[in-house]
């Protein structure tokens, strides 16, 4: 079966709109694209065992071929028939599943999921999200959904339908439209390739407190490996604006936007966005890449004020530092 053209214009449709939901999986069957919203950030969903559909969303992202990408599952059931899931895994998956946790597992063999999905790894990253419209397409399909940020690549992630029309209008075959993403960061990626050193990949929208509460003390993420990440989210520069970024700023510099946390001064002079007036690291994650987004439309510079390392500040520092990371 040939693949579809997307339309030059991508339509937006509401996710609950059972119409809406017939079309997404037509298009999914045929090997087409649909971004889809989920409780961290808006996903650009494909089948995952049809590498013609995986070479489609690298093709609408821009993605390098070596990045992988996380397979969505609707089920712990289908989430073990694609990766091992051992003690461990299987003890963070009942904790925090449905919900923002990615676990990266042995890759089961033979495996339905192409082998450009797992960028040739014998791994795989799976994801059991708490998104009913991503699980109901993911059963309704009958497959695994590889989905990364429905952005272009390296770009700041979506968390409104609108964040996707922007990025990737004419290059996605639909938008499916559930409002604002609560989480606002993307999931948590944890490796239990090793049972006894499990390793956070990537901070995300589940907590290293929550995390260890389960597993105990987990390995900090190891050095980025620019040519081969190990999993979603780990090059260097990445989830960037067009505008520079200067981090730990507690006040703006002359031409600068700024990126606010916690009650903060509005001076006439410069444009201001606060992630959260109260200083909650919750409301500040939601808020994060609407923030940026909002800022690198009427600045060329970006200072950004300083947020704790705690909780979900883990996270949003890492997304904060490949922001401002050489490009």
């Amino acid at each position: 079966m040939t693949r579809p053209s997307p339309p030059p214009e991508t339509p937006i449709l509401p996710a609950d709109d059972p119409d809406a939901l017939d079309q997404a999986v037509g298009i999914l069957k045929a090997g087409g694209c649909v971004a889809v919203p989920t409780e961290t950030v808006y996903g650009l969903a494909c089948d995952a065992t049809n590498p013609q559909a995986v070479a489609g969303v690298y093709e609408a992202k821009g993605r390098p071929s070596f990045n992988p990408l996380i397979c969505h599952v609707d089920t712990l059931e289908r989430a073990g028939s694609l990766i091992q899931l051992e003690d461990l895994g299987l003890a963070l998956a009942a904790q925090f599943w449905p919900g923002p946790l990615t676990l990266v597992g042995p890759k089961r063999t033979p495996s339905p999921v192409s082998d450009l999905a797992a960028a040739g790894l014998d791994s795989l990253a799976v994801r059991v999200p708490r998104s009913d419209t991503l699980r109901t397409l993911v059963q309704r399909l009958d497959a695994p959904l590889a989905a990364p940020s429905a952005n272009a690549s390296g770009a700041i992630s979506p968390t409104k339908a609108e964040h996707v029309k922007d990025s990737l209008n004419g290059r996605i075959h639909l938008i499916l439209d559930g409002g604002a993403c609560p989480v606002g960061v993307e999931s948590t990626i944890v490796s239990v390739l090793d049972q006894t050193h499990p390793e956070i990949l990537r901070p995300g929208g589940v907590a290293r407190d929550a995390l260890e509460a389960v597993s105990g003390v987990m390995r900090r993420p190891a050095q980025t490996n620019h040519s081969a990440p190990t999993a979603p989210g780990q090059l260097t520069s990445h989830y960037a604006p067009s505008a520079s970024v200067r981090l730990n700023a507690t006040q703006p510099e002359a031409g600068e936007a700024y990126l606010g946390f916690g009650a903060q001064p509005k001076r006439e002079d410069i444009v201001f966005f606060d992630l959260s007036p109260s200083g909650d690291l919750v409301e500040a994650a939601a808020n994060l890449f609407t923030g940026l987004r909002w800022l690198d439309r009427v600045s060329d510079r970006i200072a950004v004020a300083p947020i704790p390392e705690t909780g979900l500040g883990e996270a949003i520092n890492d997304r904060l530092r490949r922001a401002a990371a050489e490009r």
